[in-house]
Protein backbone atom coordinates (compact mmCIF):
# COMPACT_ATOMS: atom_id res chain seq x y z
CA UNK A 1 0.00 0.00 0.00
CA UNK A 2 1.21 3.55 -1.49
CA UNK A 3 2.02 5.44 2.12
CA UNK A 4 2.95 8.81 0.65
CA UNK A 5 1.74 11.55 1.94
CA UNK A 6 -0.60 9.90 4.76
CA UNK A 7 -1.10 11.74 7.85
CA UNK A 8 0.12 9.40 10.67
CA UNK A 9 0.00 10.74 14.02
CA UNK A 10 2.61 8.90 16.64
CA UNK A 11 2.28 9.37 20.26
CA UNK A 12 5.88 9.36 22.47
CA UNK A 13 7.15 9.84 18.97
CA UNK A 14 10.61 11.48 20.33
CA UNK A 15 12.05 8.10 21.26
CA UNK A 16 12.57 4.47 21.48
CA UNK A 17 10.02 2.70 19.24
CA UNK A 18 8.24 5.93 18.65
CA UNK A 19 11.25 7.68 16.89
CA UNK A 20 12.05 4.78 14.89
CA UNK A 21 8.87 4.53 13.77
CA UNK A 22 8.68 8.33 12.89
CA UNK A 23 11.79 7.60 10.69
CA UNK A 24 10.04 4.57 9.01
CA UNK A 25 7.26 6.70 7.93
CA UNK A 26 9.16 9.76 6.99
CA UNK A 27 11.18 7.23 4.41
CA UNK A 28 7.58 6.31 2.99
CA UNK A 29 7.11 10.47 2.57
CA UNK A 30 4.13 10.68 4.98
CA UNK A 31 2.96 13.98 7.15
CA UNK A 32 3.92 13.31 10.44
CA UNK A 33 2.66 14.41 14.22
CA UNK A 34 4.53 13.62 16.97
CA UNK A 35 3.64 14.02 20.25
CA UNK A 36 6.04 14.14 23.26
CA UNK A 37 5.54 13.83 27.17
CA UNK A 38 9.51 14.67 28.26
CA UNK A 39 12.32 15.47 26.13
CA UNK A 40 11.75 18.24 23.68
CA UNK A 41 14.93 18.86 22.52
CA UNK A 42 14.65 15.06 21.43
CA UNK A 43 11.57 15.49 19.62
CA UNK A 44 13.25 18.81 17.98
CA UNK A 45 15.91 16.58 16.53
CA UNK A 46 13.03 13.32 14.96
CA UNK A 47 11.52 16.55 13.09
CA UNK A 48 14.94 17.47 11.48
CA UNK A 49 15.45 13.57 10.56
CA UNK A 50 12.29 13.08 9.78
CA UNK A 51 12.62 15.93 7.21
CA UNK A 52 15.99 14.67 6.06
CA UNK A 53 14.64 11.04 5.31
CA UNK A 54 11.82 12.67 3.06
CA UNK A 55 8.89 13.14 5.07
CA UNK A 56 6.48 15.56 3.06
CA UNK A 57 5.35 17.74 6.82
CA UNK A 58 6.22 16.75 10.65
CA UNK A 59 4.16 18.85 12.95
CA UNK A 60 5.84 18.25 17.05
CA UNK A 61 3.67 18.77 19.94
CA UNK A 62 3.64 18.17 23.90
CA UNK A 63 0.97 15.53 25.18
CA UNK A 64 0.08 14.42 28.43
CA UNK A 65 -1.82 11.81 28.24
CA UNK A 66 -3.31 11.66 31.72
CA UNK A 67 -4.80 15.20 30.67
CA UNK A 68 -8.20 15.16 28.34
CA UNK A 69 -7.34 18.55 27.80
CA UNK A 70 -4.10 17.66 25.81
CA UNK A 71 -5.63 14.76 24.41
CA UNK A 72 -8.64 17.00 22.71
CA UNK A 73 -6.39 19.87 21.84
CA UNK A 74 -3.71 17.66 19.76
CA UNK A 75 -6.38 15.99 17.93
CA UNK A 76 -7.77 19.50 16.99
CA UNK A 77 -4.66 20.85 16.01
CA UNK A 78 -3.87 17.61 14.15
CA UNK A 79 -7.61 18.11 11.91
CA UNK A 80 -6.65 21.98 11.79
CA UNK A 81 -3.29 21.50 10.18
CA UNK A 82 -4.02 18.47 7.47
CA UNK A 83 -8.03 17.51 7.53
CA UNK A 84 -7.64 13.97 9.15
CA UNK A 85 -5.71 11.03 10.43
CA UNK A 86 -4.87 8.41 8.28
CA UNK A 87 -3.15 6.32 11.07
CA UNK A 88 -3.03 6.61 14.83
CA UNK A 89 -0.21 5.08 16.51
CA UNK A 90 -0.88 4.55 19.68
CA UNK A 91 2.91 3.95 21.36
CA UNK A 92 3.77 6.33 24.45
CA UNK A 93 3.87 4.65 27.70
CA UNK A 94 5.70 3.80 31.20
CA UNK A 95 6.97 1.24 33.13
CA UNK A 96 7.89 1.21 36.81
CA UNK A 97 10.27 -1.64 37.67
CA UNK A 98 9.21 -2.35 41.67
CA UNK A 99 7.75 -5.36 43.18
CA UNK A 100 3.68 -4.35 42.96
CA UNK A 101 3.81 -4.30 47.21
CA UNK A 102 6.26 -1.43 46.76
CA UNK A 103 4.36 0.86 44.37
CA UNK A 104 2.53 3.40 45.26
CA UNK A 105 -0.98 4.54 44.46
CA UNK A 106 0.47 7.33 42.35
CA UNK A 107 3.24 4.92 40.74
CA UNK A 108 0.01 2.63 39.94
CA UNK A 109 -2.32 5.75 38.45
CA UNK A 110 0.51 7.29 36.26
CA UNK A 111 1.23 3.67 34.52
CA UNK A 112 -2.61 3.07 34.16
CA UNK A 113 -3.60 6.62 32.70
CA UNK A 114 -0.90 6.61 31.05
CA UNK A 115 -0.38 3.48 29.01
CA UNK A 116 -4.30 2.49 29.04
CA UNK A 117 -7.13 5.03 30.18
CA UNK A 118 -4.54 7.65 27.65
CA UNK A 119 -4.55 5.39 24.26
CA UNK A 120 -8.38 4.98 25.01
CA UNK A 121 -9.26 8.59 25.45
CA UNK A 122 -7.12 9.50 22.52
CA UNK A 123 -8.63 6.81 20.14
CA UNK A 124 -12.37 7.73 21.14
CA UNK A 125 -11.67 11.40 20.31
CA UNK A 126 -9.73 10.88 17.18
CA UNK A 127 -11.87 8.08 15.58
CA UNK A 128 -14.27 10.16 13.96
CA UNK A 129 -10.89 11.67 11.86
CA UNK A 130 -9.35 8.19 11.52
CA UNK A 131 -9.50 6.68 7.77
CA UNK A 132 -7.50 3.38 7.95
CA UNK A 133 -5.89 2.19 10.66
CA UNK A 134 -5.21 2.18 14.62
CA UNK A 135 -2.08 0.65 15.68
CA UNK A 136 -1.59 0.18 19.67
CA UNK A 137 1.60 -0.62 20.88
CA UNK A 138 0.79 -3.32 23.43
CA UNK A 139 3.48 -5.72 24.73
CA UNK A 140 4.94 -9.57 25.15
CA UNK A 141 3.44 -8.26 29.19
CA UNK A 142 -0.02 -7.94 28.05
CA UNK A 143 0.10 -11.98 26.73
CA UNK A 144 2.37 -12.94 29.68
CA UNK A 145 2.79 -11.53 33.35
CA UNK A 146 5.99 -10.33 34.56
CA UNK A 147 7.11 -9.85 38.07
CA UNK A 148 8.16 -6.38 39.13
CA UNK A 149 5.78 -5.19 36.49
CA UNK A 150 2.72 -5.93 37.86
CA UNK A 151 0.67 -2.89 37.08
CA UNK A 152 2.71 -2.19 33.51
CA UNK A 153 1.41 -6.13 32.67
CA UNK A 154 -2.17 -5.10 33.46
CA UNK A 155 -2.19 -2.19 31.30
CA UNK A 156 -1.07 -4.11 28.73
CA UNK A 157 -3.75 -6.79 28.52
CA UNK A 158 -5.76 -3.99 28.72
CA UNK A 159 -4.42 -2.64 25.80
CA UNK A 160 -4.57 -5.97 23.69
CA UNK A 161 -8.56 -5.92 24.73
CA UNK A 162 -9.33 -2.96 23.72
CA UNK A 163 -8.13 -3.46 20.51
CA UNK A 164 -9.61 -7.31 19.81
CA UNK A 165 -13.38 -5.35 21.42
CA UNK A 166 -12.98 -2.24 18.88
CA UNK A 167 -12.54 -4.06 16.19
CA UNK A 168 -15.19 -5.97 16.25
CA UNK A 169 -17.02 -2.74 16.44
CA UNK A 170 -15.59 -0.52 13.67
CA UNK A 171 -15.88 -1.47 9.81
CA UNK A 172 -13.72 0.28 7.42
CA UNK A 173 -10.91 0.88 10.30
CA UNK A 174 -8.80 -2.04 10.82
CA UNK A 175 -7.25 -2.34 14.39
CA UNK A 176 -3.91 -4.11 15.77
CA UNK A 177 -2.18 -4.82 18.70
CA UNK A 178 1.96 -4.92 18.36
CA UNK A 179 3.24 -6.69 21.05
CA UNK A 180 7.42 -6.10 21.66
CA UNK A 181 9.05 -7.79 23.84
CA UNK A 182 12.74 -6.58 25.02
CA UNK A 183 13.48 -3.90 23.18
CA UNK A 184 16.21 -1.79 23.43
CA UNK A 185 14.96 1.84 25.12
CA UNK A 186 15.07 3.69 28.44
CA UNK A 187 12.26 1.20 29.62
CA UNK A 188 14.48 -1.64 29.57
CA UNK A 189 17.66 0.30 30.54
CA UNK A 190 18.56 0.01 26.51
CA UNK A 191 18.70 -4.19 27.02
CA UNK A 192 16.88 -5.67 24.05
CA UNK A 193 16.27 -5.60 20.27
CA UNK A 194 16.51 -2.59 18.67
CA UNK A 195 13.77 -0.57 18.40
CA UNK A 196 13.99 -0.20 14.74
CA UNK A 197 13.00 -3.82 14.16
CA UNK A 198 9.30 -2.91 15.89
CA UNK A 199 9.25 0.38 13.85
CA UNK A 200 9.50 -1.87 10.67
CA UNK A 201 6.81 -4.21 11.70
CA UNK A 202 4.57 -1.42 12.51
CA UNK A 203 5.18 0.37 8.61
CA UNK A 204 5.10 -3.31 7.38
CA UNK A 205 1.64 -3.66 9.46
CA UNK A 206 0.15 -0.31 7.86
CA UNK A 207 1.37 -0.97 4.48
CA UNK A 208 -0.59 -4.20 4.39
CA UNK A 209 2.01 -6.65 4.06
CA UNK A 210 0.74 -9.25 6.50
CA UNK A 211 -2.98 -10.31 5.80
CA UNK A 212 -4.38 -10.74 9.39
CA UNK A 213 -7.46 -9.95 10.43
CA UNK A 214 -8.47 -7.05 12.12
CA UNK A 215 -8.27 -7.08 16.12
CA UNK A 216 -4.91 -9.60 15.63
CA UNK A 217 -1.79 -9.57 17.35
CA UNK A 218 1.35 -9.09 15.77
CA UNK A 219 4.32 -10.57 18.78
CA UNK A 220 7.42 -8.86 17.24
CA UNK A 221 9.34 -11.84 18.29
CA UNK A 222 7.95 -13.90 15.09
CA UNK A 223 8.63 -11.31 12.45
CA UNK A 224 12.32 -10.38 13.26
Amino acid sequence: MELKNKVIVITGGNTGIGKETAYKFAEEKCKLVVTYYQYKKEALEVKKKCYELGAKDVYITYLNLRKESDIKRVVKETVKKFGKIDILVNNAGMLIWKSFKGQSFKEISEQVETNLIGPIKMTNEALPNIKEKIINIASMAGIKGYAGATPYCATKFGVRGFTKALALELNKIKVYSVNPGATSTRMTNFKGIPPSKVAQLVCDVVKDKYKLKSGSDFNVGDYV
